[in-house]
């Protein structure tokens, strides 16, 4: 069963594959020249998005195309390129020059996942009985496009991971000159209008004890890509230790979101070979 349909792993793959080395296909200092054939990257590659979409282990996910020590080292050997992180800013740079980034409106909010192996990015979950938990501080634009995330233990609070949220959007290139922050209730605060006004954002912040409804206006936007992110069980609850695969599978776990956004709004307007047949 696939992790994905064919018609977002396929641009993914072409992407991803432009960052990779070249690699010759037998180890060129084996004394015989017949050490056994290097795993193929596209085979891994297919591996850890089922490991993404379907939270299950390596070990589970192994068989007799690639062993679960491959995909592991093949995983870090991408990281340390940095070919995640590369993936994620092209896909989003390609969504922004074809459908175009809403950075006038954008929205923050922390969200909780199960962390039980614990590891860097771990706390004890308030909401959890005080079972080990990590939070991710988000910031998307006015549709819900992941711009990135900050990681911490649950048992941070929402506010303080605020500042270096927003210094995220510095990565973006240049910005609006008026852009208002949707911020929730647990920002109402003297210091999150500090932080805001410190770099010249204007912020649409809920009150505390007034019903939400009331003031809902775009901030749900950032609540539905939770829910996207949440869709990839690996990030829903997080088993990794190190925190810098786990910002990997959320850097692949993002570009598949805007992928699928960018598939999909501009499948009334463009035209491409392996155009899906329906609107996804």
């Amino acid at each position: 069963m696939p992790a994905l349909p064919s018609w977002l792993t396929e641009p993914l793959w072409d992407q991803f594959a432009t960052l990779l080395p070249v690699r010759p296909v037998y180890d060129p200092a084996h004394p015989l020249g017949c050490h056994r054939r290097r795993v193929s990257d596209r085979i891994v590659f297919d591996k850890l998005l089922q490991v993404l979409r379907f939270g299950c282990s390596y070990q589970a996910i192994a068989d007799s195309t690639c062993s679960a020590t491959t995909i592991r080292g093949r995983r870090d050997e991408w990281i340390r390129l940095g070919a995640f992180a590369q993936l994620r800013e092209i896909v989003l740079n390609a969504y922004d020059r074809i459908v175009g980034l809403v950075l006038e409106q954008i929205a923050i909010d922390g969200s909780i996942a199960k962390a039980s192996g614990g590891g860097e990015a771990a706390g004890r979950s308030p909401v959890d009985r005080g079972k080990r938990g990590m939070k991710r501080s988000a910031v998307t634009d006015g549709y819900g496009i992941p711009l990135g995330r900050v990681l911490a233990g649950a048992n941070c609070h929402d506010s303080p991971l605020l500042a270096p949220t927003l210094d995220l959007l510095n990565d973006l290139g240049p910005l609006p000159d008026d852009i208002t922050v949707h911020l929730d209730a647990g920002y109402d605060s003297a210091k999150t209008r500090s932080v805001l006004d410190e770099r010249g954002l204007r912020g649409q912040i809920a009150h505390k004890g007034e019903k939400a409804p009331l003031q809902a206006t775009q901030r749900w936007q950032v609540e539905r890509t939770h829910a996207w992110q949440n869709a990839f069980h690996r990030l829903a609850r997080c088993y990794e230790r190190r925190l810098h695969v786990i910002n990997a599978f959320f850097d692949l776990a993002d570009a598949v979101i805007t992928v699928r956004s960018l598939t999909r709004r501009a499948w009334t307007t463009h035209r491409w070979d392996n155009r899906p047949i329906r609107r996804p």
